[in-house]
């Protein structure tokens, strides 16, 4: 079976490009004065994709930062800890 080669910094930087696009998008429509439910389900629809770049940007960190540097595990931890209480917040 094949592995998937694909970096996770490569994934997440194509999402962000394809998140810049739709921005310039939800511009676009304010600009055009296009419905106002249109727009917000735009804006809902770049929330997500930035949602869900964030929850790879996590992933990564924790299986590549936390994981693999077990010397400062306990420091990482608590950085993680604030992360996610700064979004949670």
């Amino acid at each position: 079976m094949a592995e998937n080669t694909k970096s996770p910094k490569k994934d997440i930087v194509n999402r962000l490009s394809r998140i810049e696009g739709q921005v310039r998008g939800i511009k676009g429509m304010i600009e055009e004065d296009k419905p106002c439910l249109d727009v917000l389900a735009q804006i809902w629809a770049a929330r997500a994709a930035l949602h869900k770049a964030a929850e790879l940007l996590m992933e990564n960190y924790v299986k590549e930062c936390l994981v693999k540097d077990q010397e400062n595990f306990e420091s990482s931890v608590e950085e993680l800890v604030k992360a996610i209480k700064a979004i949670m917040s």
